[in-house]
């Protein structure tokens, strides 16, 4: 008999199966592709060492990065296995203390946490080891250079869709196989396991974010505006950290980021499809042999297998991904295109396929499942598209901030927040249609579960192809990377040309990446929001168990009170048994006060169905009626029973409504939350930005002072591009890179604790004190105000960096050869109010002034508006993908405390 993993054999709510017979044999679909992804993974990264890492010089450069980066990862796993050690002790408190949390969840959790943390590790690992070779390769040709770099980001793609997969598919066979839970509790306790995930993925990206940005933000204005020497100049002492950040935020912490909301749509579609079965089964006019457990394993064994679709569909997509030799900057954003278009092409025609074999003869219209999946795909796409018209140099809203650039930094900033903010309309309306048509496709107008449940699918079918998205994301940084170390090692200009070539394909598609990191994030958030009712509905059962641990003294057909609202129900169940289910008292409102006093806790009362004529067993029958006695007036109680409740029952018994005042303290909760936790990051990067400054100002005075010493005239000690590339002053060698490395890896850990550890405080918080109601508002409020928020900062801060790279792509154009009419690159709309600048100028004498380009003032003041840009595209953007995820999988792990201890505190201060 099917029990709950808490009580034993008081759930005997489903019929025992046999394995054959509980899964699919498409499921096995999932774990192979998940072990083919991390063999795949492997052999790409042995192709990749195999190459050349170039010469002495490029290995030392891409040594020091590589020995950051790592340093960096050891120190946050330090921190991140004292936050998981915590989190095992707090939930070893609440399951074997307090009994409301499975003890599985002490082992699930940490092993999410770990495999995320190991893609961290193996995609950091090939991205610092990929950099010179790509450089190297970009010698040979330009294909050459994309094949080595592409590459090295498909292994961090690979082994995220691999782990996550495997971890998934693995615990839902361990978990039919070896236990007799019922497949809620299944899915639900899985379900929790996402937070391990999510806790690993906040402290990479927040981490992550605020180390690559103190050390971008530090080198670009030392560096760039003070000091007037180009990006990735090796007499920068910040240079190396910049570097490393690339690889901190964009790799591992991009990689933890999609991890998460790989993981979390799949556990959430699975619990959703598992709710939602029975009530699939009982709405069937011919439903057949089926039933509800069969129906509810099809359900949840649909998102593993469309994933494994994915990953084998990705790996043709990562195979095709090729450029031509002397190929546009056009020509190579198509080329990776095309390897994504393959693959969600793929996707889309044997989708249909794979859902017809898993649904046919039941219930489940495949095509309305299939639908979902193209409105999920479909958003991904569409997104990534709206991100990189908004965010390209190539397009109109980044050319207006760079004309901008004109009258100063003051209307550089004030366009990027225009142009950040009317971008966000192209992706909320594209997932307000996903979400509504992925409902609609699912039949969600007949069953609202069943809508919830596409909801869910456009998720997972957004994230199908994450194994080559995620490759064109970590390609970025490691393109980025190999500029850094051609520009530093003095590389050929040809060779220069190719990286930089590869660098811009990078930045457009790490833009993109994080408007598709974005979209899947919001999908992911409103899956686990629903998952989240049905974990509070089956908490309400588990705790009547809790109650009535011995249900043989109370006669079947009893309703026993716990308080607050809520009954344990003693029901007859199959084969004689007893069944306790949870109940909830609906009209309890509308009762009086002497009423609602007059039932006591352990008070037992008979019950009977609501409908006095049914030909459905006890354990199916979803509404009671009790009756009694108050003051010699009878009185009728209506109980609904907790597991065949329908959700509308669940969000009326815990009165969520906009009326309610719970619900809406908890929404504006929810939008504080978003707001606060970007104020935290984007201070913490101000104050990490400010340490490097500080460091690289005291290199460069130290500098300047050893010049002097060596007889260096004070004009070239004026102009640091014409300083050589180390010095040594008493003993010791400048720039020192290891410095500024340890400044930003010390700052990283010590900022991001505040940040991170809001983002788990605050929702046990909300619950605590507003229960259910109030956790349900946070949740609407942090994903609609937390979307919104992340797609204007992404937005605004990749149309920064990028008016700033169209300046900089122009070259440079003096006033002596704009007066000449040799400005051909300047754009028309400018190009007469720099002619009576340059005018101007050679009047003076000072026609050598750079007039546009680099070093020109325009180019520093879009520098300026990038600057400010780091932090919104690069922390606080990004960082709130993991907020909205995680406030949501942190609802749902300690949903049994807040369902049991908030009417309690609730009532304590008046509120219940």
């Amino acid at each position: 008999m099917r029990t709950s993993p808490m009580i034993g054999d008081l759930t005997a709510q489903l019929p025992s199966l046999t394995l054959a017979a509980e899964i699919p044999p498409a499921y096995y679909i999932a774990p192979v592709a998940a072990i083919i992804a991390l063999i795949m993974a492997f052999v790409l990264s042995q192709k990749v060492m195999k190459s050349s890492e170039g010469d002495e010089h490029m290995i030392e450069i891409a040594e020091a990065v590589r020995q950051g980066a790592m340093a960096y990862l050891k120190r946050q796993y330090k921190v991140v296995f004292i936050v998981f050690l915590c989190i095992i002790v707090i939930l070893g408190i609440i399951s074997a203390g307090l009994h409301l949390q499975p003890k599985m969840s002490m082992i699930g959790v940490p092993i999410a946490g770990l495999f995320s943390g190991l893609c961290g590790w193996f995609g950091m690992k090939m991205a610092t080891n990929a950099s010179a070779r790509t450089t190297h390769a970009a010698k040979q040709s330009l294909n050459a250079g994309l094949v080595v770099a592409f590459r090295s980001g498909a292994v961090m793609g690979l082994v995220v869709v691999g782990f996550a997969l495997l971890d998934a598919s693995a615990w839902f066979f361990i978990f039919n196989r070896f236990t007799d839970w019922s497949l809620p509790d299944i899915t639900t306790v899985m379900l929790s396991y996402g937070m391990g995930a999510s806790t690993q993925a906040l402290f990479a990206r927040v981490g992550g974010g605020i180390y690559t940005k103190a050390a971008d933000v530090g080198a670009d204005l030392v560096g760039k505006v003070e000091a007037g020497i180009p990006e990735d100049d090796p007499r920068n002492p910040a240079t190396i950290a910049d570097n490393v950040g690339d690889n901190v935020g964009d790799v591992a912490g991009m990689g933890a980021d999609l991890y998460e909301s790989y993981y979390g749509s799949i556990l959430a579609t699975m619990a959703l499809g598992a709710a939602a079965a029975a009530g699939v089964v009982s709405r069937a006019t011919d439903a057949g042999d089926i039933d509800a457990v069969t129906m509810g394993v099809k359900l949840a064994a649909a998102p593993l297998v469309l994933a494994g679709i994915g990953i084998l569909l990705s790996l043709v997509g990562i195979f095709s991904v090729k450029a031509k030799e002397g190929a546009s900057f056009a020509q190579l954003l198509k080329g990776l295109h095309k390897g994504v278009h393959i693959a969600s092409g793929l996707i889309v025609v044997l989708g249909i396929a794979v859902l017809y074999w898993l649904f046919h003869g039941t219930p489940i219209n495949p095509w309305g499942v299939w639908g979902s999946i193209i409105a999920g795909l479909s958003a991904g796409l569409i997104i990534a598209h709206a991100t990189e018209y908004y965010t390209s140099y190539e397009y109109a809203p980044t050319r207006r901030i760079s004309e901008s650039a004109l009258t100063g930094p003051a209307t550089v900033i004030i366009g990027g927040i225009a142009e950040g903010m009317k971008s966000t309309w192209a992706s909320l309306a594209t997932i307000i249609i996903a979400i509504i048509a992925a409902f609609s496709f699912s039949g969600g107008g007949d069953y609202f579960l069943m809508g919830l449940y596409g909801v869910g699918i456009a998720a997972v079918g957004m994230l199908s192809t994450l194994g080559i998205t995620l490759a064109t994301d970590a390609y970025g940084p490691i393109a980025d990377n190999a500029g850094g170390n051609a520009e530093m090692t003095g590389q050929p200009p040809e060779v220069r040309e190719r990286t930089d070539m590869l660098d811009s394909l990078g930045n457009t598609t790490a833009a993109t990446g994080k408007g598709f990191a974005i979209g899947s994030a919001a999908l992911t958030a409103l899956a686990l929001f629903a998952a989240y009712v049905q974990v509070v509905q089956v908490q309400i059962t588990r705790q009547a168990e809790q109650f009535l641990p011995d249900s043989a003294q109370v006669e079947p057909m009893t309703a026993t009170y716990t308080g607050y609202g809520k009954f344990a129900l003693v029901l007859p169940g199959e084969d004689g048994n007893k069944l306790v289910d949870g109940g909830m008292w609906m009209n309890y409102d509308k009762l009086s006060h002497d009423a609602r006093e007059s039932v006591a806790v352990n008070m037992n009362m008979p019950i009977t169905p609501l409908a006095e004529e049914t030909d459905l067993a006890a354990d199916k029958v979803s509404d009671w009626v009790a009756h009694i006695e108050t003051d010699g007036k009878p009185v009728t109680l209506h109980i609904t029973a907790a597991r065949n409740s329908a959700l509308r029952d669940i969000l009326n018994f815990y009165n969520v409504t906009l009326m309610n005042p719970l619900v809406l303290g908890g929404l504006f909760a929810g939008v504080l939350l978003a707001f606060l936790f970007c104020a935290l990051t984007m201070d913490a990067v101000g104050r990490a930005a400010n340490k490097m400054m500080v460091e690289a100002r005291r290199q460069f005075a130290l500098m300047r002072e050893g010049f002097r010493k060596e007889g260096m005239k004070e004009e070239d000690i004026a102009t640091p591009t014409k300083w050589p590339h180390k010095i040594v002053v008493d003993g010791h060698t400048y720039p020192d890179y290891a410095n500024c490395v340890a400044i930003s890896t010390g700052a990283a850990q010590k900022e991001m604790i505040i940040p991170a550890s809001l983002a788990i405080i605050v929702p046990l918080i909300i619950g605590l004190v507003l229960g259910v109601p109030g956790v349900m508002g946070m949740l609407a409020g942090g994903l609609t105000s937390g979307f919104a928020l992340a797609i204007f900062m992404a937005n605004a801060g990749g149309a920064w960096d990028n008016a700033k790279k169209l300046i900089e792509s122009q070259g440079k154009t003096t006033a002596q050869e704009l007066v000449d009419g040799k400005g051909g690159s300047i754009p028309e709309k400018i190009k007469d109010d720099l002619m009576l600048r340059a005018t101007e100028l050679v009047s003076r004498g000072l026609g050598d002034t750079p007039i546009y380009g680099k070093g020109s003032e325009d180019h520093k003041a879009t520098v300026v508006g990038d600057t400010v840009g780091d932090p919104f595209k690069d922390t606080s953007g990004p960082s709130l993908n993991i907020l909205i995820k995680l406030i949501s999988i942190v609802s749902v792990v300690f949903a049994g405390l807040i369902v049991k201890f908030g009417p309690v505190i609730g009532s304590m201060i008046g509120l219940n």
